[in-house]
């Protein structure tokens, strides 16, 4: 097995292995992003406030799906990652091919149902741009199946340590995605529908490159109709694991939702102004996403080989490392708020909410920047109840709550306040779950 193709977490230098694995996944998540933020750009230069309204509500609903099954896919990773760790191929194998199977599945049912209910949707979120959104969420339905397919595929390269592949698939797709929102929305006017479609052509560029690549290396991933069997016991495992992860996404999503319906009520410019606020806010969380990400499939493989205080360094070395990139980040963006939503628009009105939005908000990246590290230690034992918990306090106890009580109160500049102060909350959870040593008697694949 060559050793380019996948990677033992176990050994050597925890900060060298953590920034070696991680910053793949920091450029995919570069890449990921800028995806993202194409179709928001572009909409803005070729249709105006009102296509940005619509993608950034559309989007909404296409994250949290996402977020979902990349929580669910949670289960898969984890064990794959531990069994990986624990050097038993046999049951890595199983679940490798159960786990595709599942998502398989679920990629078509998710896909018509999101088609068949995006007009409720999105007239429940009062979106102000309504028949541009319905036409660009209903496109990008159809490519929710490449973007499970994709998600799995890419859990599995992880898992076993392999990082730097899922990048370039995410570079061919980014590349993709933006010659073709030039080409479907400036030349050929075909608005937020022409957006979607550039999307979701690029994640289907993304998954089959990555299928390409699991048929090519047989010897790693064993991929074959026999493997595909979806194993009871393997479904059981996945379940349990990811099913809370999932919950908890869903969770998050319904808080942001809540948030999204009371922005919605200020009009499409202060919609299309969190809109872009939104991307930005994301563009610094990704990096400490993948961060956690580095950390918790670290940590699932030194829990799986029973280095309980290497995955405890782990997860303090990452923890320092999101910190400082955090508070750089942060300071870029109080100095350069005016500029970076100016990117995306010329609108005095838009450019004006979105920067009172990001300055205020951006603050709450601190928060995350410990909180998903306790998070990642708690998913690499395989504990996600406890990731689910954690985030039901921050999401639903405090951001819906807090953020409807300050809206009420202070408008708009107090509903920031509640999204950038309920994070914290979740940071004293985190302690307490670490110094409980409740991680170590939580292994999943056992």
């Amino acid at each position: 097995m060559a050793s380019n193709e996948k990677n033992d977490l176990t050994q050597g230098s925890v900060i060298r292995k953590l920034v070696k694995y991680s910053i793949p996944l920091i450029t995919t998540s570069v890449l990921q992003a800028l995806y993202s933020m194409a179709d928001l750009f572009l909409a803005g230069k070729y249709i105006g406030s009102t296509g940005i309204s619509a993608i950034n509500n559309a989007s909404q609903i296409t994250t949290i799906i996402t977020n979902v099954v990349i929580g669910l896919s949670l289960g898969g990773s984890i064990l794959i990652g531990q069994y990986f760790g624990s050097k038993d191929e046999e049951n890595r194998t199983k679940t490798t091919g159960t786990f595709f199977s599942l998502f398989f599945i679920l990629g078509i049912a998710i896909s018509a149902a999101c088609y068949i209910f995006t007009m409720p949707i999105l007239q429940a979120m009062g979106s102000p741009a309504l028949d541009e959104a319905v036409a660009y969420l209903k496109v990008c339905s159809i490519g929710l199946f490449f973007v499970l397919g994709y998600n799995a595929l890419s859990a599995v390269l992880r898992a076993v340590g392999n990082s730097k592949w899922p990048m370039y698939f995410i570079l061919a797709a980014t590349i993709v995605n933006i010659i073709l929102d030039i080409l479907f929305m400036g030349y050929l006017n075909m608005g937020t529908a022409g957006a979607a479609l550039a999307t979701i052509i690029a994640q289907g560029i993304s998954w089959l490159l990555a299928l390409i690549y699991i048929f090519k290396h047989q010897s790693i991933f064993k991929f074959s109709i026999d493997s595909l069997k979806i194993r009871p016991d393997k479904l059981k495992q996945i379940l349990k694991v990811g099913f809370p992860c999932s919950i908890q996404w869903t969770v998050a999503g319904i808080s942001w939702l809540t948030v999204t319906f009371i922005i919605n009520g200020y009009g499409v410019d202060v919609s299309a102004g969190n809109g872009i606020s939104n991307k930005i806010r994301d563009f610094t969380l990704l990096f400490l996403n993948a961060m956690s990400a580095s950390a918790g499939a670290m940590i699932a493989q030194t829990l799986g080989a029973r280095l309980y205080d290497r995955a405890k360094q782990v997860m303090y070395e990452a923890m320092r490392l999101s910190v400082i990139i955090t508070v750089a980040l942060i300071i870029i963006v109080q100095f350069l708020a005016p500029a970076l939503i100016g990117i995306f628009t010329n609108d005095p009105a838009v450019i004006e909410a979105g920067v009172l939005n990001i300055r205020i908000e951006i603050f709450g990246q601190l928060a995350y920047a410990c909180f998903l590290i306790y998070h990642s230690l708690a998913a690499g034992a395989g504990h996600t109840l406890f990731v689910l918990f954690s985030s039901f306090v921050n999401c639903i106890i405090f951001r819906m709550t807090l953020a409807i009580i300050f809206n009420h109160l202070f408008g708009l500049p107090g509903l920031y306040v509640a999204l950038a102060f309920a994070p914290f909350t979740s940071i004293p959870l985190g302690m307490i779950y670490t110094k409980s040593n409740i991680w170590r008697k939580s292994m999943a694949a056992v």
